[in-house]
């Protein structure tokens, strides 16, 4: 397990986030860094934003990759169903097009193509779920993953993060930090429960196809093009 004598040291560190749609490195670092991860995917349903979408290279730069699920805000990203038009397959032809040149790709694919090719999900959740596993696994990251339904939620935008944190026992809560605008770290140490704030890169390149460039891009553009070693390039704690 990717996880340091600090951490050891600290007690259960929980995160809590909404799944995204094969993430970015920085998400795959706040998992490896705590002891339990809990998909919020109580939470409303944002358009235009990670939850059914993320950046890959291509070589005319970045590009979105994203699954059709509609743009309808009333509903929780747990509700949010698939389309039954066959995305997943062109999605998979998509990331064939356009790492099939990089160095790790037939390793990666391996594993990765059996996800969209024979994908049984029918809800955003489980098929975010499924590849953030997947890569997990990969990785060697063997941080617990729940899902926030598998908890009592109580109401109050801080307060329900407090709770759910209480509820796994958690003594330090791993924030991300676009939090910091509306997080109330007071209703934590009411609870005991130290508030840490992630802090991403300052990150190395790595060999990347198609021109400048860009760390904020999915994860997989690093696993294709390092495989395993992409771990050299993200900043895990060790041990």
């Amino acid at each position: 397990m990717i996880r340091s004598a600090k951490q050891e040291a600290l007690g259960k560190k929980v995160a809590i986030l909404q799944s995204n749609y094969i993430p970015w490195k920085g998400y795959f670092e706040i998992i490896a860094a705590v002891d339990e991860f809990i998909l919020y995917d109580d939470m409303q349903f944002t358009k235009n934003d990670w939850r059914n979408r993320n950046r890959i290279k291509t070589p005319v730069g970045t590009q979105w990759l994203s699954i059709p699920v509609g743009s309808d805000i009333r509903r929780r990203i747990r509700d949010v169903c698939l389309p039954e038009v066959a995305w997943a397959e062109q999605h998979w032809k998509t990331l064939s097009m356009n790492y099939r040149a990089a160095a790790c790709f037939d390793e990666v694919a391996r594993w990765l193509a059996p996800l969209y090719l024979e994908n049984n999900c029918v809800d955003l959740s489980s098929f975010n779920r499924k590849l953030i596993e997947a890569v997990c696994l990969y990785l060697g990251i063997q941080t617990q993953i729940s899902n926030s339904w598998d908890y009592l939620l109580i109401d109050g935008k801080t307060e329900r993060l407090v709770d759910l944190c209480r509820q796994a026992g958690g003594t330090t809560y791993l924030s991300g930090p676009a939090a910091r605008g509306y997080l109330d770290e007071n209703l934590f140490q009411d609870e005991g429960i130290c508030v840490q704030w992630m802090h991403y890169g300052p990150y190395p390149e790595y060999p990347q196809l198609w021109g400048p460039f860009a760390h904020e891009v999915s994860i997989l553009d690093i696993l294709f093009n390092c495989g395993i070693n992409a771990v050299n390039y993200m900043n895990f704690p060790r041990p």
